[in-house]
């Protein structure tokens, strides 16, 4: 037994190896990893939302009655950029922000969507007539009324494309002029109770009552007892330039508007005196060349003498759903394609500042 208790070794750790370290000097290594862990998940989920916001989908608010009563002010929209195709960046900043290098400007590029854009959806873009970087300008929402190759008219508020009429969607705002008879008295906040909004006397003698509503809305109004008549407010063709309306130096009116030729790309355009203001935008602004017009006959592109110009890429023509409320391309002109955003799909959110209230009936609403 001598000889074996002898043999055996103490294999019990010594008491320096099982000291455990003082609380406080393990408390900071934990710490240290959470921290990390924290600041590794938060950089992941905010990389996620910046892609989700660039490539996929984006909210914007609707602060403006330009889309009445298809979009209310107060909406809260998402809109589809996978269905145009996203765009990558034309600007170097910092995320969220409005701070972006002033003198950095890059290329741009769109990279493939799974639809084109089509006649009558409800799109986001950049103000065409901004001059910042393009992504960095304010965003409108309208509806796509012209596509590449389209000719456009409307003519007493009546949409034409092609020489086709487009009848207004149902939810379409415009301005009418109640007729009363004689001595009866107009129920206003009757029309007001009602939706209809910009209500505004105008012959206070003649019984006439001017208002914004859907066409739905203005024939009930036309059955009250007392009014006469209820029928579109068209303002006449200008017999001089009118304000806000392209192309300058035209006579056309908002509601006598066009033709106008909506350019496509690869078209070849003949350019006059009468063409030039169409296109001299679009060919100095969103395609970046040198160009005057040298005479009426005469035109320079590039220091290259020529009366033609082929387009680099396709344009659109929007107009608002309330029409007499709304700044559109009759007033700025065309939409470039590289300035398109996505397609608005859905209602998210609405809030009535009014009322200071959700409109519940609005949440999750599809756009149409």
């Amino acid at each position: 037994m001598g000889v074996e208790a002898q043999g055996q070794q103490d294999l019990s750790p010594s008491p320096s190896a099982v000291t455990p370290a003082p609380e406080d000097e393990a408390r900071p290594k934990v710490s240290r990893f959470r921290l990390r862990d924290g600041v590794q998940i938060l950089g992941i989920a905010l990389l996620l939302a910046l892609g989700l916001r660039t490539f996929v989908l984006e909210g914007f608010r609707i602060p403006s009655e330009s889309m009445e009563r298809s979009l209310l002010v107060g909406d809260f929209v998402l809109v589809s950029k996978l269905r145009y195709g996203p765009r990558l960046p034309r600007t170097i900043g910092i995320p969220l922000t409005d701070w972006y290098l002033k003198d950095v400007e890059l290329p741009h590029v769109r990279l493939p969507g799974f639809a084109q854009p089509r006649r009558g959806e409800a799109v986001v873009f950049n103000y065409p007539a901004g001059n910042a970087p393009v992504d960095r300008r304010l965003h409108y929402i309208k509806r796509l009324v012209g596509l590449p190759g389209d000719s456009v008219a409307l003519h007493g508020k009546k949409l034409y494309v092609n020489g086709v009429y487009e009848p207004p969607g149902e939810m379409m705002q415009q301005r009418w002029v109640a007729q009363t008879a004689p001595g009866s008295i107009f129920p206003i906040d009757s029309l007001r109770a009602l939706g209809a909004s910009q209500i505004a006397i105008l012959e206070r003698e003649q019984g006439q009552v001017a208002f914004e509503a859907t066409a739905s809305l203005a024939g009930g109004v036309a059955s009250w007892q007392g009014v006469t008549t209820v029928a579109p407010y068209v303002q006449a063709r200008m017999p001089s330039p009118g304000p806000r309306v392209f192309p300058s130096g035209s006579v056309f009116s908002r509601d006598h508007y066009g033709p106008v030729y909506v350019p496509a790309r690869g078209d070849t355009l003949t350019l006059s005196a009468a063409t030039w203001p169409l296109y001299r935008d679009l060919i100095q602004r969103y395609e970046h060349h040198q160009a005057q017009m040298v005479t009426g006959d005469r035109f320079l592109i590039d220091s290259v003498e020529t009366k033609h110009y082929v387009v680099g890429q396709d344009y659109y023509f929007v107009l608002g759903d309330n029409r007499d409320s709304s700044i559109d391309s009759r007033a700025w002109g065309f939409v470039p394609k590289d300035h398109l955003v996505g397609k608005a799909v859905v209602i998210y959110f609405s809030w009535d500042a009014v009322e200071r209230k959700v409109r519940l009936d609005r949440l999750l609403t599809k756009i149409r």
